[in-house]
């Protein structure tokens, strides 16, 4: 009997500077998304905590170090704090629109403008329009653009304020990358209003999850992923969640540490797509 998904080649990359603390060094493993089972095949690696980038599923594989956790949010247990009503309150307003996975002039400059304020000197800083249209469009699987507008005016539609690129797996919706506009005066909390916006899709849609990507306890930017209850991480015994007094402290923690710690090099948003060079096979 033939199997009916050939079991993937696995390579690893070299290694790099890790981008989420300062002196460790990372390494990823990884295999390629290609043929008729792509599809199953991300949702399989998904599981056990690969991410994708273009048509590569990776993960963390350190030598010396495990800070790198797989997290998920519960979405149809999700329960919102009083911050996060308030912030689906003020942009309630928005119009949420689903797109294919096509590469827009506006998406690449507000992800401009995003890098800039928020992430320069990161690795997707460097990055051009046919890059972004790469990371969007260079898909296996099922993958769409979430956009947010700013109401319509006159029929015609409105300023775009925020994007993610976004996976539909078979037990959840992966947010592959996210960005919005981050001077916005009258819209604060964009970035938190994007992840509650897909666990209300993940919900509405039937689908348990939103898996969120990596937390990285000792990287104050990865901390905002601990906000969303319940939580679920990923350990050597499988998904275990959080419990109320672990998640209640972390919240507590990454509250005191917000703005105290600067990123190692502008650059710590997990799930960064791009650089496929590191992904070669010689």
């Amino acid at each position: 009997m033939t199997a009916p998904v050939r079991f993937p080649r696995f390579f690893v990359t070299s290694p790099a500077p890790c981008p989420y603390l300062r002196g460790k060094t990372e390494r990823k493993v990884f295999t390629e998304l290609k043929g008729p089972h792509a599809e199953e095949l991300n949702d399989a690696l998904g599981r056990i905590g690969f991410r994708r980038s273009q048509t590569v599923a990776y993960r963390p594989s350190c030598l010396d170090c495990r800070a790198c956790v797989s997290v998920r949010v519960v979405a149809g247990e999700f329960t919102p704090s009083s911050g996060q009503r308030r912030n689906m309150k003020r942009n309630a307003d928005l119009e949420v629109t689903e797109c294919r996975p096509w590469a827009t002039s506006e998406q690449f400059e507000l992800l401009q403008r995003y890098l800039g304020a928020r992430h320069p000197g990161g690795g997707m800083a460097a990055m051009d329009e046919i890059d972004y249209a790469d990371m969007v469009e260079h898909t296996s699987v099922s993958s769409f653009v979430v956009e947010y507008r700013e109401p319509s005016v006159d029929g015609r539609p409105g300023r775009l304020v925020g994007a993610c690129l976004t996976d539909r797996q078979g037990d959840g919706l992966s947010m592959i990358y996210s960005f919005y506009d981050p001077e916005h005066e009258a819209r604060t909390g964009l970035g938190n209003y994007i992840i509650l916006d897909h666990i209300k899709r993940a919900a509405e849609g039937g689908l348990p999850y939103v898996y969120l990507g990596y937390w990285v306890e000792g990287s104050q930017r990865m901390q905002y992923k601990v906000r969303y209850r319940p939580l679920e991480r990923l350990g050597p015994d499988g998904w275990r969640r959080f419990s109320e007094q672990q998640q209640a402290a972390l919240i507590a923690a990454a509250a005191e540490q917000r703005g105290a710690v600067p990123a190692v090099d502008g650059g710590t948003k997990d799930g960064t797509p791009g650089g496929q060079q590191q992904y070669k096979i010689a």
